[in-house]
């Protein structure tokens, strides 16, 4: 990447810039209950209190079933809790509308799944650019594409590019929006170590170099040395949250 792309990346992501004294994520007695009415009820989220400051990168820990998931839905905007309020800084999202929830996930929320969901029909560059097309201030494709190492590959189609390389397409078609957080849901489960390496280098890069609050999902407990703090999920319950005085390197990590 040259110097030039470098300071431009660097002052399109500045303007997203926020104040730190008000929490990226606040969740208060946050429950999610599924079934009733005769069947079985599953409570997925059972009084959840959070505080998620802005600019971290937070590894969510916990078998399946835990919550984690579903919390991750909720601050995303996809799902709605069954009661109990949560707020991305000083928005109640538990008061939204579904109309009022597509913009904020437009406007706000870069999401990365552990399936790349690419159009195999697209090359990387087009693909990125299905959300800058519809989000209100975006990067150029092209620059996404280089901050996570892909400047050379925006004109290859999915088929001709690794595991990690999709999945790095992504993470930029995440990003391109500038969202004020990136929400991951096992990102590196279908990788093996050395692609999942360089997708954890590259959402490194991003929470690093410009402050993008990064939540992570993962099953990987090597991961939770790169965070900032590690919350630990069980039963719908956060049963655990530990902060990392010392972290190290996505190169570092152990699989």
């Amino acid at each position: 990447m040259t110097h030039v792309l470098k300071k431009s990346i660097v002052s399109i992501m500045s303007e997203n810039v926020v104040s730190k004294d008000i929490p990226a994520f606040r969740t208060r007695a946050i429950t999610k209950v599924y079934g009733g009415h005769g069947t079985a009820k599953v409570h997925a989220l059972d009084g959840v209190d959070l505080d998620l400051p802005e600019g971290e990168l937070v590894v969510l820990l916990g078998p399946s079933g835990s919550g984690k998931s579903t919390l991750l839905n909720i601050l995303g905007g996809l799902d709605h809790a069954t009661s109990g309020q949560a707020w991305f800084r000083d928005q109640d999202l538990t008061t939204m509308t579904d109309r009022q929830l597509t913009r904020y996930r437009r406007d706000n929320v870069g999401f990365v799944f552990q399936f790349y969901n690419l159009v195999a029909s697209l090359t990387a560059a087009e693909n990125v650019a299905l959300v800058t097309d519809i989000a209100p201030n975006p990067m150029p494709a092209e620059e996404a594409l280089a901050l996570v190492g892909l400047q050379d590959r925006q004109h290859h189609f999915p088929a001709q590019m690794s595991g990690g390389e999709q999945q790095r397409v992504a993470i930029a078609r995440a990003i391109a929006k500038r969202p004020g957080v990136l929400l991951c849901d096992e990102p590196t489960g279908a990788l093996d170590s050395k692609t999942g390496t360089a997708v954890l280098a590259a959402l490194e890069d991003v929470n690093t170099q410009f402050g993008t609050t990064t939540l992570v999902i993962t099953h990987n407990a090597g991961i939770r040395k790169m965070a900032h703090r590690v919350i630990r999920f069980q039963d719908g319950r956060v049963v655990e949250i530990e902060e990392n005085k010392t972290r190290i390197r996505a190169h570092e990590v152990t699989w």
